[in-house]
């Protein structure tokens, strides 16, 4: 696309003009061809300063997830080699979802300035406010029964934990088995879907949802106590491109690692973020609900959760809430 190779020449004159005349002989097109895609990338949000008259100038990028911004400096193989950018969707994971149904490979990821009807586990409603978050889902196609899906979770969130922490230098608390929380407020959520026979993975989405750019009043009232971003964490903004490339690069890393060597080094991985264990906790799954102590994360993933009454409880999924306190 002559757009791209007209920031590709930009881009390698960073802080130089390019005139008009140069992009025309480069590209083989007219000097109005080119005044047309400069055109066109200032609407995308690319700050290009300049005339046909005076040469152009890239000054800035925008802090959009667009997929050549993405994919630039991405060091992964198959993770993000595709990518289908919205300005605004439904879902991300409808999407991918769609998208997986249609075939498209292992690695294809949907990302979303705004999402309209985003949702986490549970089916809640995901806020998915335009241009201040990342809301991303990947397709994968792991070689796997339905059983084990939910140790994906775990990789998921351990390998978004560990991508925040390297980009950004602070750590999020894994709250079992994805929820990324910092001072007791979420900053992530993670939601796994799949389509699958009895024995066999047909293929499933990882729908990841992080608040990077809100300020507190950005906020519906009804979350404000329950939710935070990685801007009110750090005290400024943070751009969006480098840390869906790390969390791209980091879940490859992990997800290869789970697939050729079982889940012993995701346990490991998970352990070094969790927030859950030695705590009273919650779970509820359907009209079950335990009460205890967060005792230890078994060599599946499961939660061990020591009842009151003393007996060791093995929670296979649920949801879960950190307690002040358990009544003895």
């Amino acid at each position: 696309m002559k757009r791209d190779e007209i920031l590709e020449i930009l881009e390698q004159k960073m802080g130089s003009r390019v005139s008009g005349e140069q992009l025309s002989r480069s590209l083989g097109v007219s000097r109005t061809a080119v005044w047309k895609q400069i055109k066109a990338l200032r609407e995308l949000g690319y700050r290009i300063a300049g005339s046909p008259r005076t040469g152009y100038l890239l000054e800035g990028v925008p802090d959009l997830l667009y997929p050549r911004e993405i994919r630039k400096g991405l060091g992964t193989r198959s993770f993000g080699q595709e990518i289908f950018h919205f300005r605004r969707v439904g879902s991300t994971n409808q999407v991918a979802f769609d998208l997986a149904r249609r075939g498209y490979p292992e690695g294809t990821v949907v990302v979303a300035e705004e999402q309209t009807s985003g949702r986490g586990r549970w089916q809640r409603p995901w806020f998915s406010p335009p241009e201040t978050g990342i809301w991303l889902s990947l397709i994968l196609r792991p070689d796997m029964a339905p059983v084990k899906v939910p140790q994906l979770t775990l990789v998921a969130g351990a390998a978004c934990a560990r991508a925040i922490h390297g980009c950004l230098g602070f750590r999020p608390a894994i709250k079992w088995p994805n929820d990324l929380l910092y001072n007791g407020k979420k900053l992530c959520g993670i939601l796994v879907e799949m389509e699958a026979a009895a024995e066999q993975v047909h293929f499933l989405v990882i729908g990841i949802g992080i608040n990077v750019n809100q300020e507190e009043s950005d906020f519906p009232p009804e979350l404000r106590e329950t939710a935070a971003s990685l801007r009110m964490v750090t005290g400024s903004r943070v751009a969006r491109v480098p840390l869906v490339r790390r969390i791209l690069e980091v879940l490859e890393e992990d997800y290869r690692d789970f697939c050729s060597s079982g889940f012993t080094g995701v346990r490991e991985r998970w352990l070094e973020y969790e927030t859950t264990l030695g705590k009273a906790v919650q779970v509820r799954l359907g009209e079950k609900q335990f009460t205890g102590t967060a005792e230890d994360l078994d060599a599946e993933g499961n939660l061990l959760l020591r009842l009151k009454d003393g007996k060791l409880q093995k929670i296979i999924s649920g949801e879960l809430t950190l307690c002040r306190q358990v009544d003895n």
